[in-house]
């Protein structure tokens, strides 16, 4: 990666970052409310879900960039011209340097995968809105399928001190929401969750995948 496209995965990173954040919060709030074990009205409801969107806005440009610059590295580091079937595990291998958690390794091989895709099928490379739809179907599928590790999160996030979910550790917690509430309660919150990612893939790909293009 030379400098100029470094400084255009910097500069589109925490831009694209900046704008989902913005858009998104509420709605993460909001989601975050219906998978406390309290309940969503007592979880705090529609109260004060706007607080702290600026600051949470302009923290998210430095992870953001971060993260598109390590993604955009590791990418042409592992870039091989031996089979074009290694592609995704190269796109894996580059979104777990940029975020070693689940959601990045599925969402973004899949949005690389279709745009390919579609790419193959119009001849030519997809514009930044294509982008940007491959982006939402990518984020809402990671959504769907990683939705139970994100209760499980929550409820360590929610839990007492001194409880099991106190621990940390995510398979107690898991098990834990299954013993209760069965499948439903390890899928709480997951239309909300697919919805909003759906959403935060749209505008977060798309708007770097434009501002990139147009810086470089």
């Amino acid at each position: 990666m030379d400098r100029r496209d470094f400084l255009a995965s910097l500069t589109a990173g925490g831009l694209a970052g900046m704008c989902v954040d913005l858009v998104l919060f509420p709605l993460d709030t909001v989601k975050t409310r219906l998978q406390s074990p309290q309940g969503f009205k007592k979880a705090g409801g529609f109260h004060g879900i706007y607080a702290g969107v600026p600051s949470t806005a302009v923290g998210s440009f430095p992870n953001a960039a971060a993260f598109f610059v390590t993604y955009e590295c590791m990418k042409a580091v592992l870039h091989t011209d031996a089979s074009p079937y290694l592609a995704s595990a190269t796109h894996m291998l580059a979104a777990s340097f940029g975020e070693v958690i689940p959601f990045s390794v599925v969402q973004f091989p899949l949005w690389e995968s279709l745009k390919d895709l579609w790419s193959w099928k119009q001849g030519h490379v997809v514009d930044s809105w294509q982008s940007a739809v491959c982006g939402a179907f990518a984020g809402g599928f990671a959504a769907a399928v990683t939705t139970p590790l994100d209760v499980a999160k929550t409820r360590i996030m929610l839990a007492k001190a001194g409880s099991r979910n106190a621990t940390g550790n995510v398979l107690p917690a898991l098990y834990g929401v299954w013993k209760t509430q069965g499948i439903p309660g390890l899928f709480a919150g997951v239309v909300p969750r697919m919805s909003a990612i759906s959403l935060g893939g749209f505008i977060f790909l798309g708007t770097y995948d434009k501002i990139r293009c147009l810086l470089l």
